[in-house]
């Protein structure tokens, strides 16, 4: 099987902890230059000098806000600039919490710019350095979200399913270039937005965050939460040449949570 991705450059977005430092990781591991993006420099400093460095790679980082989306497209055309990109890792934190009926205009607003602009203002930038290689990999992390909607994460699910459905479009699009789009669906992994989600869900609900967990593990066949790395391990194959026909599917990595095919 063939995951050698050296020679390749790799963006991976929210890098500073999470499934995006490990993905930076994998990603490093199978040879690939990464630049790790993200708001905290400290943080993007600490992952990035922990990477592999065995094959010539030459590893950096950028921190700015994908909120900001003008800022975002000037950093990252002054990167593809120097170096091309090959690979997009699209991933950063999710809204807070809350149901869609309550929830105002502007926090809908802010998710759709956080998420579906910032990836599209990424790949439009990314594009280039991508056809001019005939070679891509784009990847968005969301949410299993995009098949069963999660309860009291109204904003989320709804701007989940959009970045899902822009994906698809955009699958259909790229394919002739050599270029690949695909989604990763995290079920529940041991990061700070699920501390976030179960911290929530224990003040919503009355109880303690034990409980909140104990109740979540049981709807897990796997009977355990993942690994940041068991994620990674996904969209790193999904990078790989390995995976060159694979394009335009939402794959879910959630020990089988989902009842949904």
């Amino acid at each position: 099987m063939d995951l050698n991705l050296v020679g390749k450059h790799a963006l991976v977005c929210g890098a500073s902890e999470g499934i995006g430092a490990a993905t930076a990781r994998e990603l490093a591991l199978l040879g690939a230059s990464v630049t790790a993006l993200a708001r905290r420099a400290d943080a993007l400093r600490a992952v990035v000098d922990a990477l592999p460095n065995a094959q010539g790679q030459r590893h950096g980082w950028l921190a700015v806000d994908m909120r900001d989306t003008v800022a975002l497209r000037a950093q990252v055309d002054a990167l593809a600039a120097n170096a091309p990109i090959h690979i997009l890792i699209n991933n950063t934190g999710g809204p807070p919490g809350g149901p869609a009926q309550t929830a105002e205009a502007s926090a809908f607003e802010a998710a759709f710019a956080q998420h579906l602009l910032a990836n599209h203002t990424l790949a439009q930038a990314a594009l280039p350095g991508m056809r001019a290689a005939g070679w891509g990999r784009i990847v968005n992390v969301i949410s299993t979200s995009v098949r069963e909607p999660i309860p009291n994460l109204g904003v989320s699910n709804t701007v989940r399913g959009a970045v899902a459905s822009w994906a698809k479009t955009l699958s259909r699009e790229l394919a002739a270039d050599g270029i690949t789009v695909n989604n990763v669906l995290p079920g529940y992994t041991e990061t700070g937005r699920l501390r976030q989600i179960v911290g929530d869900r224990a003040r919503s609900g009355g109880q303690s965050e034990d409980a909140v967990i104990d109740a979540m593990r049981r709807t897990v066949p796997a009977g355990r939460f993942a690994d940041a790395a068991e994620v990674a391990a996904v969209i790193a194959f999904l990078c790989s040449p390995a995976a060159g026909y694979v394009n335009g599917v939402s794959l879910a990595v959630d020990g089988g949570r989902m009842n949904s095919l």
